[in-house]
């Protein structure tokens, strides 16, 4: 494809001021420095016929100009009359090709309309899920239902401590815990769910920031579990299946 067949649409637009942004500063640099569009511009706005050729239209309309040309060259007198009814008779084909272009501007239109729209959708279904975390963890926190316990450090002073939030119905589990020592790059604390019945269930992994605070919101767990109490121990920073022996800390229902 020529650089004038690249720019033949954009050259309709712009004769007919639909060209914008971006696109319209490349014509323009392209029109300083190609005289051939530069004519081709002047065409088109001195003869709207060529328009719908421009715009991909059909080809008759360049063959009937030409017969018109020689036809005024053969009969002088008879040229005035014969290039006024051609005029009229070439107004189907500007109509055409002015449907054509305004059809092609509003359909760039749309199509950017079409993708901010995408866009703004995007971003309001992360808005919808950050919202709807939050309500569940205020409902969480304000639930009547909720099974409270706090966690305190095994055989030392009870300076760390941890409070855990559960929601057996909905398996929503809020932990938080305040004055944990800092482990080793390796280590992490793991929380555990202690059912009536059977093994511990892991409930989230963790590590404390500089103040020893950590929070663990909503961990994957199984629906309807009646838990007995919350324990954390010491793991790899990977997690465990199972705990460790060691309990650092364990609580139990308020």
């Amino acid at each position: 494809m020529s650089a004038h067949e690249q720019f033949a649409e954009d050259l309709a637009l712009y004769a007919l001021g639909g060209l914008q942004g971006e696109e319209r500063v490349t014509l323009e640099k392209h029109l300083a420095e190609c005289s051939a569009c530069r004519r081709e511009l002047e065409e088109l706005r001195g003869d709207m016929a060529l328009m719908a050729l421009s715009a991909a239209g059909p080809t008759p309309p360049r063959r009937a100009r030409q017969r018109l040309m020689d036809a005024i060259a053969r009969e002088p007198r008879a040229g005035a009359v014969r290039t006024q009814r051609s005029w009229w008779e070439a107004l189907p084909w500007l109509a055409t090709a002015a449907i054509v272009l305004v059809a092609g501007w509003f359909w760039r239109q749309s199509d950017q309309l079409a993708q901010r729209v995408a866009e703004l959708e995007k971003v309001s279904a992360g808005q919808q899920a950050q919202l709807q975390r939050a309500r569940e963890v205020v409902e969480t926190f304000t639930a009547t239902d909720a099974m409270r316990v706090t966690l305190v450090a095994a055989k030392t002073p009870p300076q760390p401590q941890g409070k855990a939030i559960y929601v057996r119905d909905r398996a929503s589990l809020i932990f938080l815990a305040s004055n944990l020592p800092a482990l080793p790059p390796t280590k992490a604390y793991e929380l555990w769910l202690v059912p009536t019945s059977g093994a511990p269930i892991p409930a989230g992994v963790f590590k404390p920031d500089a103040q020893g605070s950590a929070i663990v919101i909503n961990p994957p767990l199984p629906a309807g579990v009646e838990a007995k109490t919350f324990a954390i121990t010491v793991e790899p920073e990977q997690g465990s299946l199972v705990p460790t022996p060691r309990i650092v800390m364990v609580g139990a229902g308020e």
